[in-house]
């Protein structure tokens, strides 16, 4: 029962690392706290649930072009709302405001068109069937989340540390005054990471979709919660630190669920943000900043 709740645990710590990874890098390179990003992980279990109910489409086709499509709402988001702020250099609290009211109209015009009750996958977008392996029964939806995540921020760091694209991502996040400087095109970097981001919370909420099999509109809001406590327990802005982050989150919501009261999983990722805040603001993985006057 244990390992069978500490493997349970893994596989939905690796859906909040995915979630949290998106987030960490928005706010690793734009330095904004977007709180739009709840709605792109909506946005992409919907997609995916469009494109399977309304075209037949399998998921394994499904879930990279929903994944395309909330990383493309959020480059038009982000060039509605944030271009501008950061053109000017508004402070982070002026991206915090205007993403609040962006992301409360946007849930409400999605519960408008497509109201408010639980949507489920078809029957045949995942079998249903299980593998025991020692006991320990692991579904397709776990499967497909463990494949997918593995697979996504295999490519996210290879793209950061391997490429000339992610060198000037790395730049931008840095000094991106300097960047600008040395013929980065800091807009285009910009959009990338506002892609990719929307595309990884995307593929978040479909993964969540599957394994709960229950979309509906606000879904993302009680996400934003854990992507907070993830990025802030792994440092901000540390894609490692994220990932170990978001597992470790997942084996306690599980363990709590499980051993004390199901009720209480909330509760216990904004004590661990509270905790964190108060002994290592940093995070466990981050460093701290010197601050000079």
């Amino acid at each position: 029962m244990f390992a069978q709740q500490i493997v349970n645990g893994v596989l939905l710590g690796a859906t909040y690392a995915l979630f949290a990874l998106g987030f960490t890098l928005m706010f690793g390179v734009l330095r904004v706290v977007n709180l739009v990003y709840g709605f792109y992980f909506s946005a992409g279990a919907f997609m995916a649930l469009g494109l399977t109910r309304g075209f037949g489409l399998p998921i394994w086709l499904a879930l990279p072009l929903a994944a395309v499509g909330s990383g493309l709402v959020a480059v038009v988001i982000d060039a509605l709302l944030l271009t501008r702020l950061r053109r000017v250099n508004a402070p982070e609290l002026a991206s915090l405001m205007v993403t609040l009211g962006a992301v409360l109209a946007l849930y409400s015009a999605m519960t408008v068109a497509l109201g408010p009750d639980i949507r489920r996958f078809p029957p045949q977008v995942l079998s249903g069937q299980a593998v025991e392996l020692a006991g320990i029964r692991i579904t397709d939806a776990q499967i497909l989340i463990l494949a997918v995540t593995a697979v996504l921020v295999g490519g996210l760091v290879a793209l950061m540390r391997l490429s000339r694209l992610g060198l000037a991502i790395r730049a931008m996040a840095e000094r991106p005054d300097a960047a600008g400087l040395m013929g980065i095109d800091t807009g285009r970097a910009a959009a990338l990471v506002s892609f990719l981001s929307g595309s990884l919370a995307g593929a978040g909420g479909v993964l969540i979709g599957l394994n709960f099999n229950a979309i509906q509109p606000y879904m993302g809001e009680a996400m934003m919660l854990r992507g907070f406590v993830v990025i802030i327990v792994g440092g901000m802005g540390d894609i490692g630190g994220a990932v170990i982050a978001g597992l470790l989150l997942g084996v306690v919501e599980v363990l709590t669920a499980g051993y004390v009261a199901s009720d209480l999983k909330e509760a216990v990722a904004f004590a661990i943000l509270v905790i964190v805040l108060w002994t290592r603001p940093q995070g466990l993985f981050g460093r701290a900043q010197v601050r000079r006057a």
